[in-house]
């Protein structure tokens, strides 16, 4: 009846518009159809398409390992043994935080330089360990190097060699290092994270396996320095150049080196006094001016003397900026930087302070611009080449 009325009074224009309104309605209707089949259908071939099988996972530890604490025979790197510590694997002894700045303080619970010992004839290794900062990589820094735990061993011809780093993801990391391993008793090296601290770590091996953890060396080299010598921004612990000379030399390593804190201070001054110590490098122009270094370096170097009559002291300029080359100001900055510390080493010299020794910074990461990845910082390869300019002065002094 609506129809007739509305057919009666409407124009036949307004009627010709309702039809094609009806005509679009059912024509939009078939169009949203033909879209709700097609998606109805991929979703029926997607349900019946099989899953992608998942990535395997790699080895994992078995529930019946074998775990021994690495402090209940020792760790590299910790200088002050008999000392309290508020963390186990803290650098610094306890005392050290009234007498030390705040950031050498903070800077000093991190675990450079720390490596463990062990010998075991064991075909896997694992690794069970907590770190203290959530944090596990750094911007130009990987977390294998900030966080790792980098595992050495010696050949047959008494060579430390790589073996394995796993990444941790965790601040809790428990993982298979390596497996599958030659038969036959090896000794192997565990460096310890270069840019967290630890709270506990285990090595583990299969339950039958034969094991023996390794007391500490004694009379390590004392590396005094800044975010270098701390080691970022080494893709893995092993690879700073302090360790990479502990393992040249094969002697012991303590790394005292403080990110953006490495200045020549009294106070770390006194705590090296207290150590027995092979060789001390003193490497903290990076974080120094010429002034500060007119300043520091010449009463520092007599303070270690007073307790260190003919230990070997090396003082090594600043590296140089990668991009010094073409920005004049880093490049006159490096240039009097050096000449200060040049002037202080001459004026021992001058005053009979015997025993030292000087490394100049021109090519600590070579000349090629390559050795830095944000031009202060080295890469693996700047820590290599700051390792091959070290070695033969400390050859010739630890002799």
């Amino acid at each position: 009846m609506a129809k007739l009325c509305l057919g009666k009074i409407w124009p036949e224009k307004v009627r010709g518009r309702e039809e094609e309104y009806r005509g679009g309605v059912s024509s939009s209707l078939m169009k949203l159809t033909c879209v709700l089949t097609v998606l109805l259908a991929a979703s029926v071939a997607l349900a019946q398409t099989p899953k992608a099988p998942a990535k395997p996972k790699g080895p994992t530890v078995p529930a019946d390992a074998q775990w021994q604490d690495v402090t209940t025979w020792g760790v590299e790197g910790r200088g002050w043994e008999d000392q309290e510590r508020l963390r186990w694997f803290d650098r610094l002894p306890a005392k050290a935080q009234k007498t030390v700045t705040p950031a050498v303080w903070g800077l000093s619970r991190d675990s450079a330089g720390m490596m463990v010992r062990f010998k075991t004839d064991a075909k896997a290794i694992y690794c069970r360990y907590d770190l203290a900062k959530a944090n596990l990589a750094l911007p130009a820094m990987p977390a294998t190097g900030a966080s790792g735990l980098d595992l050495y061993a010696r050949d047959d011809k008494g060579q430390w060699r790589w073996v394995a780093c796993p990444k941790p993801d965790k601040q809790h990391v428990e993982a298979v290092m390596i497996s599958d391993l030659a038969a036959g008793e090896h000794e192997f090296a565990a460096y310890l994270p270069l840019y967290n601290g630890i709270e506990k770590l285990e090595i583990g091996v299969p339950k039958e396996a034969k094991f023996e953890g390794q007391a500490p060396r004694q009379k390590p080299i004392v590396f005094y320095g800044t975010s270098i010598t701390h080691g970022a921004n080494a893709s893995r612990p092993g690879m700073v150049h302090t360790a990479i000379l502990g393992r040249r030399l094969d002697r012991p390593v303590l790394n005292i080196g403080f990110s953006g804190n490495g200045r020549m201070d009294a106070a770390v001054g006194d705590l090296i006094n207290e150590l027995d110590a092979a060789a001390i490098v003193i490497d903290c122009c990076p974080n120094m001016g010429p002034a500060d270094v007119t300043a520091k370096c010449v009463p520092l170097v007599k303070q270690l003397r007073s307790k260190h009559a003919t230990t070997p002291i090396i003082l090594v300029e600043d590296r140089r900026f990668t991009n010094s080359w073409i920005t004049p100001a880093k490049a006159k900055f490096h240039d009097d930087n050096h000449a200060a510390l040049k002037a202080a080493f001459e004026q021992l010299k001058a005053e009979k302070v015997a025993n030292l020794s000087y490394i100049s910074g021109d090519a600590l990461y070579g000349t090629d611009a390559e050795g830095a990845n944000d031009a202060s910082h080295a890469t693996d390869l700047g820590f290599m080449r700051q390792a091959d300019v070290f070695e033969p002065v400390l050859r010739a002094v630890l002799k």
